[in-house]
């Protein structure tokens, strides 16, 4: 059966059959509120309509099987099965942004929630420092199976941002990610496309098509090292996408999209936290408009063989790209590292309705929205 969720594939079979394509957002915005409900019990549908959706669609797919709270109640973990029998992992990340300031203002807004989905079961880029690189790489989701974790997340929370920074390479599951982005962004959930966040590698052919395909939606790149060399040691998948190949291909992609690009760098301690890297990043980065965040390593267990920077290296590393070469930088307070939530720790281990891993750290603080960076 088909997700009613899937926009393609319901918009095409109402449009064969003459159906009017306003309810399909009529039929989400129900659903998105309703639990256990089909589609075709949405109220006010036509008969033809009753009928497609019966016969077609489930209201949705997959299914919660559990749901963790981190101790300070900051972060939710949803463990969600596909209906192939696989498992997903979904963060919702909420924080009051009124809380302190940023910048040496006011935070912008108030109570907010940033939804952390997942594009992929799995993911074959093999970034040594990733839990759920070490799953390897299963299969792509859906469209409709990646909306339907905003939908899950939105009947425990109202959803104000969504990061594609979950399980899985989002370019290497283009289509369904620009699919699932253009649903996100229309009528029946209005996230505004400079609230919505994919994260890459850097696969440079589809960084090229998405400054067509989705221009107004922020790019983030998991740069982790200012040498190719480093990268390639870190990240084996970086030897497809050449530094400098890269490069290029971000300053033509800001050229046409005219917005700053975020840089994610992974501070792993003797690896990449050294002044002399610092230097090396800022000459890299210091002609193009980006904001970069560092982020402490978080633990994932027996399969780690890195250890985090130490405070101490982590502020001069930002004291060096702020200072020496003008570099918005932050580091970003992590989030749900009690649940195993926190970036880079997305691994499924399911083995029964309650056998989820944890592994107790910190509680965590909040942060801005990666968003609010870019003004």
């Amino acid at each position: 059966m088909n997700s009613v969720f899937e926009e393609a594939v319901i918009r095409q079979q109402f449009e064969q059959r003459g159906i009017n394509l306003k309810l399909i957002s009529l039929i989400w915005k129900y659903l998105a509120v309703h639990e256990n409900v089909e589609a075709y019990e949405v109220p006010g549908l036509s008969k033809a309509a009753c009928d497609v959706l019966r016969t077609n669609f489930k209201s949705t797919t997959s299914t919660v099987k559990a749901t963790v709270k981190s101790a300070d109640q900051s972060t939710t973990k949803l463990l969600i099965q596909l209906q192939n029998g696989s498992f997903v992992e979904t963060v919702i990340m909420s924080y009051d942004s009124r809380l302190g300031t940023y910048a040496g203002r006011q935070r912008p807004g108030g109570p907010r929630a940033t939804l952390c989905v997942s594009s992929q079961v799995g993911c074959k880029m093999g970034c040594t420092f990733c839990a759920t690189g070490s799953m390897g790489f299963k299969s792509n989701l859906s469209a409709g199976e990646i909306v339907e974790q905003l939908v899950h997340a939105s009947r425990l929370l109202q959803i104000r941002n969504v990061v594609f920074m979950g399980m899985g390479e989002p370019l290497n599951n283009y289509n369904s990610v620009v699919e699932a982005i253009r649903s996100m962004t229309g009528q029946c959930f209005q996230i505004a496309p400079r609230h919505i966040t994919i994260s890459t590698v850097g696969v440079i052919p589809r960084i090229n098509s998405l400054k067509y395909d989705l221009p107004n939606v922020n790019l983030a790149v998991s740069l982790h090292a200012p040498l190719q060399e480093v990268r390639c040691q870190i990240m084996p998948a970086a030897r497809a996408y050449p530094l400098r190949k890269l490069m290029d291909t971000l300053r033509s992609y800001q050229e046409h999209c005219k917005r700053k690009i975020f840089i994610e760098y992974i501070m792993l301690d003797g690896i990449n936290d050294q002044e002399d890297q610092a230097h090396q990043l800022g000459t890299l980065l210091e002609e193009r408009e980006v904001v970069v965040n560092l982020i402490p390593f978080n633990p994932i267990g027996s399969i780690s063989k890195f250890s985090s920077s130490t405070k101490e290296n982590i502020e001069l590393f930002q004291k060096v790209l702020r200072n020496v070469y003008n570099i918005r930088t932050t580091v970003r307070q992590e989030m749900g590292q009690d649940i195993s939530g926190a970036c880079g720790q997305l691994l499924v281990k399911f083995s029964g309705e309650n056998s989820i891993n944890m592994e107790y750290g910190r509680q965590s603080e909040g942060i801005p929205d990666i968003e609010d960076l870019s003004l």
